[in-house]
């Protein structure tokens, strides 16, 4: 079993009604969320939903480029479509239920110089290390899509 290696995320939340500034401590970046205007928001920032969903298909470009790394391949530009359907009652009505996303589907196309042997070792490791993806099917999401390897551009090859 490998030897923990802690990285601590320390972040702060300011707002009034659905709009909020975050801050992640250490870091200049300012996160701003709105909800969307069915729940009471202007649409003046994306919503956390949105940003839950962006920070899978990050998640899984960032990770992705770790296994690469260690499979001695090179990636070139990613173009990820993700669909998440949720049933909004729970949150909207307070309706019995699973306020959770039912599905999401990951649609993943990468530059890549990857054999076919590589590509599928490069998609299984990337689900399985991903924190966001696990932290999605570990919380019973079904995660479908596919992944498909598009060659790598002669401007991109460089190491």
């Amino acid at each position: 079993m490998a030897s923990a290696q802690i990285v601590t995320f320390n972040l702060h939340g300011t707002g009034t009604g659905v709009a909020q500034s975050i801050r992640t401590e250490g870091s200049p970046h300012l996160i701003a969320t709105d909800a969307h205007p069915a729940f009471g928001g202007q649409d003046t920032a994306p919503s956390p939903l949105a940003y839950v969903l962006a920070g899978l298909t990050s998640c899984t470009q960032v990770t992705a480029q770790v296994v690469a790394r260690e499979l001695g391949i090179r990636l070139g530009r990613f173009d990820i479509a993700l669909r998440a359907d949720l049933d909004v009652a729970v949150l909207a009505t307070g309706a019995d239920g699973n306020g959770n996303f039912s599905s999401v589907n990951l649609q993943v196309s990468v530059e890549t110089d990857a054999t076919p042997e590589q590509f599928g070792r490069l998609q299984a490791e990337t689900e399985r290390r991903c924190p966001v993806s696990q932290l999605y099917r570990q919380s019973g999401i079904a995660i479908s899509g596919a992944w498909t390897p598009l060659a790598l551009h002669a401007d991109r090859r460089a190491a």
